[in-house]
C-alpha cells in the first residue's frame, strides 16, 4: 500500500553518515569501543542502574551489546553512546529506538554514581537532542521513565523535554509494572544549549 506522505527523513541519511563524537568541554560522548564491556557489565550490576533499566549483563553480553551498534546505526534503527572523560566512563546515552520514515526517536539514558549530582545526564541528553535536530533533522524525539524515578525526570525537564503524560503501568520491572513519564522535545521547539 503505497504510502500518502513522504519519509520525515530520508532513508540512508543516518547510514551514509559516520557515527559522530560529541564533545560538550569536559565530556564527550563517543561510540562504543569493545575495550568498554568490562565497565558495562559492572555499570550493569549497580543497583539503581539495574532497577531502571531492568537488565543485567555479564562481560560477555556487554560485549554482545556493544557489538550491534554499529549494526543498528547501518540499519539505521538506533545509535549508542559512551559518555566519558578524562578518567573512564560515567554513562551512556543512546537512541534506543529510531524511525527515520516518522523523524522518530526515542532515548535513553544512565549515569554511574560517582558522576551523579553532575549534570551528566542532561548535558548529555542536550549535546544528542541538538545534534540529531540539526543534523538528522528529526521531527521529535521521546524519552520515557518510570513515574518513581525522580532523578530520571528531572534529568528530561532540564534538558528541555517537556512532559506530556502517564503511560499507565507500561514497563514491567523487577518489583512489578511502572507507570511511565512521556516527555518530548520537537524540533521547532526553543534552542538547547548544552
Amino acid at each position: 500500500m503505497p504510502l500518502q506522505v513522504d519519509p520525515a527523513v530520508a532513508p540512508g541519511t543516518l547510514a551514509r553518515l559516520a557515527q559522530p563524537v560529541l564533545h560538550l568541554h569536559d565530556v564527550v560522548l563517543r561510540p562504543w569501543r569493545a575495550s568498554d564491556a568490562a565497565v558495562v557489565a559492572e555499570a550493569y550490576s549497580e543497583p539503581s542502574i539495574q532497577h531502571w533499566h531492568a537488565r543485567s549483563m555479564t562481560k560477555d553480553e556487554a560485549r554482545a551489546w556493544i557489538d550491534s551498534w554499529p549494526g543498528r546505526w547501518d540499519q539505521e534503527s538506533g545509535g549508542g553512546w559512551a559518555v566519558v572523560n578524562p578518567s573512564g566512563l560515567l554513562g551512556q546515552i543512546s537512541l534506543r529506538r529510531l524511525s527515520l520514515k516518522e523523524g522518530l526517536a526515542e532515548v535513553s539514558y544512565w549515569v554511574l554514581p560517582a558522576a551523579r549530582g553532575h549534570r551528566v545526564a542532561t548535558r548529555a541528553l542536550r549535546t544528542l537532542s541538538t545534534w540529531v535536530f540539526d543534523e538528522l533533522n528529526l521531527h521529535r524525539v521521546e524519552l520515557a521513565h518510570s513515574t518513581l524515578n525522580p532523578a530520571s525526570c528531572h534529568v528530561a525537564e532540564n534538558a528541555g523535554y517537556t512532559l506530556e503524560g502517564v503511560k499507565r503501568s507500561e514497563s514491567l520491572h523487577t518489583d512489578g509494572w511502572h507507570d511511565m513519564h512521556l516527555h518530548a522535545r520537537l524540533i521547532d521547539d526553543a534552542p538547547l544549549h548544552p
